[in-house]
């Protein structure tokens, strides 16, 4: 009986076949397996391009791979308060720290900065060129009921678009269905919506630079310190949701204000142009 067993189990036989394919089978020991995390982020960071430069650096240097939802800002944020994501990267720096005080979010940090610009048609029937005052140049639209789109969807542009109509006091619910667009949607396809109607709009620098469908438009505001546009990053609170990958997320988090992070960011340009600029530790 013994002999039987030693042939079945030397090289070739049938038990040593299937030792191999239960070997196949078996999980990867944890430290072989491959960590994904879900970064909740606007539509500017990947429609701009960033993501697709600062990820492949990233995973390579934490052995952490990325997988990123983009959508506005307050959806990234209610993606996060459920507990979806295990981080949040956007741009709305009052809804962030709304974020952190409910104790929806911690580890609160800058990581980068650009600017919003309010672009138009070449005819500019609102006459807003050069203007240096965005909250000027909203009303000259509002009184030439020039057609405006608006992205209409809780992003962190949607946020600072409704901020300056409000300084300018124009209600733009009242003028919904006439001259004010709301698309729904991320800011590339509120451009294309833009383009395709000659319409004014507000836009990220990054996505602008990156954004091909132009038609009629050019940048006719910016520079106004109104139109800074700062993007922090947080973890998603473990505390609150014990299934999130804290020690992978606090890596990203790690990386993108570290030294190395910050550099990539600079590096990222289009057509030459610098899309974001690194303050972390400013």
């Amino acid at each position: 009986m013994a002999s039987v067993f030693a042939r079945l189990k030397a090289p070739g036989g049938p038990f040593a076949a299937l030792a191999f394919a239960a070997a196949l089978a078996a999980p990867l020991p944890a430290a072989a397996q491959a960590t994904t995390i879900t970064v909740a982020s606007t539509t500017s960071t990947e429609q701009s391009g960033l993501f697709k430069h600062l990820l492949p650096a990233f995973e390579k240097d934490a052995g952490v791979q990325v997988k990123v939802v983009a959508v506005g800002t307050g959806q990234a944020l209610d993606i996060g308060r459920r507990g979806d994501a295990d981080v949040v990267f956007v741009h709305d720096p009052v809804a962030e720290e709304e974020f952190v005080a409910e104790g929806a979010g911690v580890d609160h940090k800058r990581v980068m900065y650009n600017d919003f610009v309010l672009v138009g048609p070449k005819k500019d029937p609102a006459r807003i060129r050069g203007d240096k005052s965005v909250i000027d140049a909203m009303k000259r639209i509002a009184e030439a009921k020039a057609p405006f789109a608006s992205r209409g969807d809780r992003s962190g542009t949607n946020a600072a678009e409704l901020r300056y109509w409000k300084d300018a006091d124009i209600d733009v619910a009242a003028a919904k269905g006439q001259w004010y667009k709301e698309t729904g949607s991320g800011m590339g396809p509120t451009l294309n919506t833009a383009a395709g109607m000659n319409a004014y709009a507000l836009t990220d620098r990054g996505t602008w630079l990156s954004f091909k469908n132009r038609g009629e438009l050019e940048i006719l505001v910016q520079g106004d310190k109104r139109l800074f546009n700062q993007y922090g990053v947080m973890l998603v609170n473990p505390a609150r949701h014990p299934q999130l990958k804290k020690e992978a997320g606090t890596k990203f988090i790690d990386w993108l204000v570290g030294a190395k992070g910050q550099q990539a960011i600079a590096d990222y340009k289009v057509n030459g142009e610098q899309l974001f600029f690194p303050n972390a530790n400013d």
